[in-house]
């Protein structure tokens, strides 16, 4: 117990010297750019309405609401990097969630609709109130905001971060010059990556070709990303995937980089970065996302984004938009070390003053 004492409070010690919160880090240690796909299933910068789940960890910048609705239900997410399954700048309203796998949560806001904390113990911090929660032997703390200013000031901080850098990397990908061509051959295309020097593949679309093609095959031939940038603003995907696409999230990324409206009717496999568009899914998506706002029908499938490239920062001063990948400095990718580090520890914290009280 002295050890774990110890270890406590080095890292708390070190904690202190670089975070100036309690919970997040600061916006030099926050998680940006791809590495933001890398941590997420999901990402949604405004409200998340939702009926269905998620199998990996969800980040929601404004508020979750709708009926009873699952996080992180896949059991081979790890849940022990200190990020949690679950967080939520603003209020959690409607039916009860359910936190599975020790995900845990962090929520800005009130927590009105209530939690099942299912599987191994979790912790749940709140920035305001909780209700409807049965705690048993896990950690659940409110009303931080009160206690801690930093608190609600870190994650609104991080969620401005992610609107920014991920409103960069959209405009940043979709100016990479096109490495590859699609082969259509009447409602069906073939898309076959040929990638550069950096490994990445790029392929460039419009909304009304797109529309048009009932069948999809895809083969990354080895590249590390591919990018296939889609330009329009309302946008429909009902194509079917051919084949054995299972694994395309974890190096295709599509960029939707104009869209406003977004509907997903069939099941879809490849990333996503809308982070403009105002989405309904249906069916599921295997692959991490990133929308503006979300109606949610249909399920998050791990096989997040994990490619290992990362672009250079841009100059978007033609752009509306700015962010950690395009015009400002990227952080480290073992600044993502450092956020988990800070949950980590605050989580460690938490667990061994309630077992002290």
């Amino acid at each position: 117990m002295k050890t774990i004492r110890i270890l406590v409070l080095g890292v708390a010690a070190l904690l202190a010297a670089v975070l100036p919160g309690a919970l997040l880090a600061s916006s030099t240690s926050m998680v940006s750019g791809l590495d933001i796909l890398r941590t997420w299933n999901l990402v949604v910068l405004g409200d998340l309405n939702s009926t269905s789940e998620v199998e990996g960890k969800t980040w929601v910048s404004g508020d979750l609401t709708g009926s009873s609705s699952n996080y992180q239900i896949s059991s081979s997410v790890d849940s022990s990097d200190g990020v949690p399954g679950l967080t939520v700048v603003g209020d959690v309203t409607g039916s009860t969630k359910n936190l599975n796998n020790g995900s845990g949560a962090v929520v800005g806001g009130n927590v009105e609709s209530g939690f099942n904390l299912n599987g191994s113990t979790q912790t749940v911090l709140v920035g305001g109130t909780i209700s409807n929660t049965n705690v048993n032997s896990n950690v659940v703390e409110s009303g931080l905001s009160a206690t801690d200013p930093a608190y609600i000031q870190n994650l609104t901080q991080q969620a401005s971060l992610i609107e920014t850098s991920t409103q960069g990397l959209t405009y940043s990908l979709s100016q990479m010059e096109a490495t590859s061509t699609v082969s259509i051959t009447g409602t069906s295309a073939t898309f076959t990556a040929v990638a550069n020097s950096d490994g990445v593949a790029v392929f460039n679309i419009d909304a009304a070709t797109l529309d048009g093609i009932t069948e999809i095959s895809f083969n990354t031939n080895g590249a590390d990303t591919v990018i296939v940038n889609v330009s329009g603003t309302s946008i429909t995907l009902d194509q079917n995937f051919l084949g054995n696409a299972s694994g395309l999230g974890e190096s295709v990324i599509w960029n939707f980089y104009e869209a406003t409206d977004l509907t997903v009717k069939t099941g879809w496999y490849g990333s996503i970065l809308a982070p403009y568009a105002a989405a309904t899914t249906y069916n599921f998506i295997e692959g991490s996302a990133v929308f503006a706002s979300l109606n949610q029908y249909g399920e998050m499938h791990v096989g997040t984004y994990s490619g290992s490239w990362d672009p250079a920062p841009t100059d978007t001063t033609s752009s509306s938009t700015t962010s950690s990948s395009g015009g400002t400095a990227v952080p480290e990718p073992g600044m993502v070390g450092l956020f988990a580090l800070g949950l980590a520890a605050l989580v460690l914290l938490r667990r061994r003053r309630a077992r002290v009280a």
